[in-house]
């Protein structure tokens, strides 16, 4: 699956670009990066990083547990991606700007990423979870233009983060202090990975052992701490181990049926991707392939090569002053 998968992108746009970026600049132009991400995952500091990482998201999980759940499924993390990017290009100008059903049903046209009774449905759980809300004196009551509440922006801004300090640590670069000493870098980048990563099916539609995971409800969430889980980060004999791994505190943790939480690694077992070498009531220990780690850490080589160019356009655009 993933080798038949182009090593191209094109570019689309969200409409008019408030990033300080030119959308002409990114529209039609087709961006390899097949040799980034094979760099990124050649790198031996790849691997401890995302694991950091996947604690990271346990943690954001633990402080934000509604929203964790909300974007846990690949489908939906797309559509929150596009509706804080086209939050972020709102122009205070125009009231009709912004995050509205009918310009996120325009993303979803453009890209084929879900059907327009999906994106109408999640549009209306953030409002019932209290993570849109109206646009204050909005003059229209048929588009109800949407943004953000303190709670989604402040989990964004966090994820953000915690992906520069990710590129950081493999680099030793500064992304996260340039970002705390001027946010403006994540107001244009943002919507630029946002645009590059929808739009790649290298990321958008990950290898089957991964998307067996990220694309069911929740299986976001049980990746990411089978992931930290891992033990050693070079495979022994052909394997990565998981020691003691128990349904029932991820049934807990995570607010999960167990019975969900089972299906997920019947599905990777069944595809040779894990497997148990020793059963014992709840008390597992699980063997990863080596092949699955590998696509693991392509996949987010994906995500993570996107995130780099989109903060070098930033501080790009930043520098040359563009509005």
């Amino acid at each position: 699956m993933a080798d038949s998968r182009p090593d191209t992108v094109t570019h689309w746009t969200f409409g008019k670009d408030m990033t300080g970026i030119q959308s002409s600049a990114i529209d039609t132009t087709k961006v390899s990066f097949s040799a980034e991400v094979d760099l990124f995952v050649a790198n031996p500091l790849l691997f401890p990083v995302l694991q950091q990482g996947a604690r990271h998201m346990i943690e954001l999980y633990d402080h934000f547990p509604r929203i964790a759940r909300l974007v846990a499924a690949q489908q939906k993390w797309l559509l929150t991606q596009a509706a804080y990017a086209l939050h972020l290009q709102r122009d205070p100008a125009d009231p009709l700007s912004g995050i509205t059903a009918a310009r996120l049903l325009g993303v979803i046209a453009q890209t084929g990423l879900a059907s327009r009774n999906t994106a109408t449905a999640f549009l209306a759980e953030l409002r019932a979870y209290k993570l849109v809300r109206d646009v204050a004196g909005s003059p229209s009551k048929r588009s109800r233009p949407l943004e953000p509440t303190e709670t989604s922006h402040e989990a964004m801004t966090l994820w953000f983060r915690g992906q520069m300090r990710s590129l950081d640590l493999i680099d030793k670069g500064d992304r996260v202090a340039r970002l705390e000493a001027d946010p403006e870098i994540f107001c244009r980048a943002q919507p630029l990975a946002a645009k590059r990563l929808i739009a790649d099916p290298a990321w958008r539609e990950p290898p089957l052992s991964i998307s067996c995971f990220v694309w069911t409800e929740y299986g976001g969430l049980i990746l990411d701490d089978f992931i930290a889980r891992i033990a050693n980060v070079e495979p022994q004999d052909g394997h990565h181990w998981v020691e003691d791994l128990r349904f029932s505190e991820l049934s807990s943790h995570y607010s999960l049926s167990r019975t969900h939480v089972r299906r997920l690694f019947a599905r990777a077992e069944a595809l040779g991707s894990l497997g148990w070498q020793e059963r014992n009531g709840s008390r597992n220990r699980i063997w990863a392939t080596a092949s699955f780690v590998e696509d693991y850490k392509r996949w987010q080589s994906v995500k993570f090569c996107a995130l780099q160019w989109a903060y070098n356009e930033a501080i790009r655009s930043i520098g040359t002053g563009r509005l």
